[in-house]
């Protein structure tokens, strides 16, 4: 894959990609990443690329002349261009899914105030956002997209097998991990996990992705493949989760009475 990321801080991503999976991905020839800094193709002597708005307004606008020329003299004949704008598709890991099998993604890291519209209209294939919330620019919402990308391309990662346990990767979220030891300050790792039933373990691990989404990302659950089993095991962990309600309520209750009783006024 190539990978071509126009931004007006080229320093930013010295950091990022030069270490850990993506650092491997490089040297191993699996992905190619040029970072091209949007000023080179500003025209004039002290290298414009914004502007004031048309109507008025705060803030500078990224000119249209620039930033196309800049996109086009990259794109070649294959390349996705994506604009990192908050009013983009919001990423997910489906999206990452489809960004992997492309072979040349150019990604244009918005700034200032936004990009002039027609940018969009003539030189971006897609939009997107990593999230209901503003940055700076988009060059940490570029570095979040590569990331997610780029180990999903075949031989990044040295255990496939792990891309499906992940969060996310089955629409559900993952399930908790323990490594040793087995007691750590009076905790203990849950005995099946020391069992070495296989069976039992994928089950437990199951359930406990379930469970977990079912508490934290319910929304999650409205989209998921879920089978016959995982519905069976839901049923199983809300039942388990009213029962602990109802103790609790009850519990709570015997307290309020106890202590009504307590403050009761004692016969002379």
């Amino acid at each position: 894959m190539l990978i071509d990321i126009l931004t007006l801080f080229p320093g930013m991503f010295e950091g990022p990609f030069n270490e850990s999976i993506i650092k491997r991905a490089i040297e191993r020839g699996l992905v190619t990443i040029r970072i091209h800094n949007i000023r080179d193709w500003a025209t004039d002597r002290h290298r414009t690329v914004d502007d004031y708005p048309y109507g008025g307004g705060a803030g500078m606008v990224l000119k249209p002349d620039v930033l196309v020329a800049a996109i086009e003299a990259v794109r070649g004949d294959d390349g996705y261009v994506i604009l990192l704008t908050p009013q983009g598709r919001v990423f997910t890991q489906q999206i990452a899914r489809e960004l992997a099998q492309k072979p040349h993604l150019v990604l244009v890291c918005g700034h200032y105030e936004g990009v002039d519209e027609r940018v969009c209209q003539l030189a971006v294939d897609d939009e997107i956002s990593i999230g209901d919330y503003v940055l700076t620019g988009g060059e940490l919402a570029a570095m979040v997209v590569v990331d997610a990308t780029v180990r999903l391309i075949p031989g990044v990662l040295g255990d496939q097998a792990s891309l499906q346990e992940e969060s996310h990767s089955s629409g559900l979220l993952e399930y908790p991990h323990y490594t040793r030891p087995a007691e750590f300050r009076g905790l203990r790792v849950p005995e099946v996990l020391l069992s070495g039933h296989h069976a039992e373990i994928a089950r437990w691990r199951r359930r406990e992705s379930l469970r977990r989404t079912l508490e934290r990302r319910p929304d999650l659950l409205e989209k998921a493949p879920l089978t016959a089993e995982d519905r069976k095991l839901l049923e199983e962990i809300r039942a388990e989760k009213a029962q602990a309600a109802k103790q609790e309520r009850q519990a709570a209750a015997q307290v309020d009475a106890g202590t009504q009783d307590t403050a009761q006024p004692q016969d002379a």
